[in-house]
């Protein structure tokens, strides 16, 4: 897990940079999927909880779509996901080679998830109107469950290379005597796995809302547009507030267990107390910063709780064993456009709140779903950020204090990698390309099938279909309802 921010040293062997290049490539498009992976089988089980609940078709039509969208983004982040985890072995075979006893622990347990989640996926599609109602839902509901378990294993591998721990060395340096609790939970795991946790859920809830929003500002005031914007904003409105308190949990955990690499977040160039925050700048070679807004003594606050708090600089190892200064930048970029984010979705969380204690009801400015539609943009960004500053402020090291990036580095020339990088690309915009034309098929078969036009009725779907009930049963409209006049009962079309 490499950053695109490393830069080389001069000595640096030349296929280091395309190897860089092409993993930041693949983990930075393969993160994009993993908010959903990991927390809308969460959300998608909440609604249909609710619908089952209140007995709400509603509901149930959200649910029964929301697991289609489910099951199309498994199946490309199928693809995503093996493409990194061939590069680990062909890209860092040092790492991989001398490591993997140790390593490997986080991947054997995201493997098994995979496999579990793959199974409960298939059941859940294939339980629709095929099984008794709360039968289905209860088979559904280990589904989130798996989905932490992959993110445990994950997580467990990128703490253990910041952290790591849970072995001893051989006389030619290799580990030994593996201790599989300690490789596991390392200092870094338990704060960077409730952070990761943490910011997917407020990102598929405010992604999946965000739709519902575009559909409001459109127009479309119906119990449909409502309920898949409210159930989706409040997961991620409640998580946001959290999230933020993880977050400050997490930067506190590096100050103690990486000083160099908080160094690295905070442009922090000497050892020193009453240290001052910079909100972005830019830190030179020299240890001067140029720019951002300068806050007196907050760093050492925030670190510590007191401006007396000692903070160490990048300057207290040497030049080899820390990032450059266009690293730390880079990392302190991202941790600060990302701390932005989560601080500016805070203030919409609580309109939100705000809104709901005095009324009862969302809020009705525009601004406010304006917001709300950019807000999954924003998390996203943020996700991508946090990746950034993680892999980065380590620099150069690939296993903290143990392998620099350099010496895991494959032997296959740089013109072999610069190539592969080209064809990975084209591949994947390709594959984000059909995703992205399957979801924008799904949501036009909806909203004819929501609009009840002949045509729709004919051609639709099994999607959009009465979650429940025989196939061949027609959609119900003895009703009379028609779509988009507000009845609690009536689906609105897809947005």
């Amino acid at each position: 897990m490499l950053s695109t921010a490393s830069l080389l040293v001069n000595d640096a062997p030349a296929q280091l940079l395309p190897a860089r290049e092409l993993m930041a490539f693949t983990l930075a498009s393969h993160i994009l999927l993993v908010p959903f992976g990991v927390a809308l089988p969460f959300i998608t089980l909440l609604m249909h909880h609710r619908g089952l609940r209140r007995n709400d078709p509603v509901a149930l039509t959200l649910a029964r779509r929301w697991s289609a969208v489910m099951a199309v983004q498994f199946a490309i982040g199928i693809i995503t996901g093996t493409v990194l985890s061939f590069e680990f072995g062909l890209l860092w075979p040092g790492m991989m080679g001398r490591w993997g006893d140790v390593f490997g622990l986080g991947f054997g347990i995201e493997a098994w998830a995979f496999f579990l989640e793959a199974v409960l996926i298939a059941i859940y599609l294939y339980g629709w109107r095929r099984l008794k109602p709360w039968t289905h839902f209860w088979l559904g509901v280990p589904l989130p469950l798996t989905a932490l378990m992959g993110a445990f294993g994950i997580i467990a591998a990128n703490s253990w290379m910041n952290t790591p721990q849970g072995f001893s060395l051989d006389s030619q340096g290799k580990p030994i005597a593996v201790e599989v609790q300690q490789a596991i939970f390392t200092p870094m795991f338990g704060p960077e796995y409730w952070h990761f946790v943490g910011a997917m859920l407020m990102t598929a809830g405010y992604v999946v809302a965000g739709v519902y929003a575009v559909g409001w500002l459109r127009g479309r005031h119906d119990h449909y547009h409502r309920l898949g914007f409210t159930v989706p904003f409040t997961v991620a409105a409640i998580v946001t507030p959290v999230q933020f308190m993880l977050g400050d949990s997490a930067a506190r955990a590096v100050f103690h267990k990486q000083p160099i690499k908080f160094a690295a977040m905070e442009i922090v160039w000497k050892t020193n107390t009453h240290v001052p925050e910079y909100m972005f700048g830019r830190l030179h070679p020299d240890g001067t910063i140029s720019g951002g807004l300068k806050i007196p003594q907050l760093d050492s606050i925030l670190a510590g709780f007191s401006p007396d708090t000692k903070v160490t600089g990048l300057s207290s190892v040497a030049a080899s064993d820390r990032p450059t200064a266009t690293q730390a930048t880079i990392a302190h970029w991202a941790f600060d456009i990302m701390v932005t984010i989560g601080s500016v979705l805070i203030l919409l969380a609580l309109w939100y709140a705000w809104s709901w204690w005095r009324h009862r009801d969302i809020p009705r400015s525009r601004w406010f779903f304006r917001c709300a539609a950019i807000a999954g943009a924003a998390c996203l960004v943020a996700v991508e950020c946090g990746w950034i500053t993680t892999e980065v402020g380590r620099q150069p090291w690939i296993v903290y204090n143990y392998m620099r990036v350099s010496e895991a580095v494959t032997s296959t020339r740089a013109e072999s990698l610069w190539a592969m990088l080209g064809i990975v690309m084209a591949v994947y915009v390709a594959v984000f390309g059909a995703f992205l034309a399957v979801i924008l098929k799904m949501r036009t078969r909806w909203r004819i099938a929501d609009e009840g036009s002949a045509s729709g009725r004919a051609e639709a779907p099994p999607e959009s279909d009465t979650p429940y009930g025989p196939r061949s049963e027609p959609e119900a409209t003895a009703a009379g309802s028609v779509p988009g006049d507000g009845s609690d009962r009536t689906p609105g079309g897809a947005s």
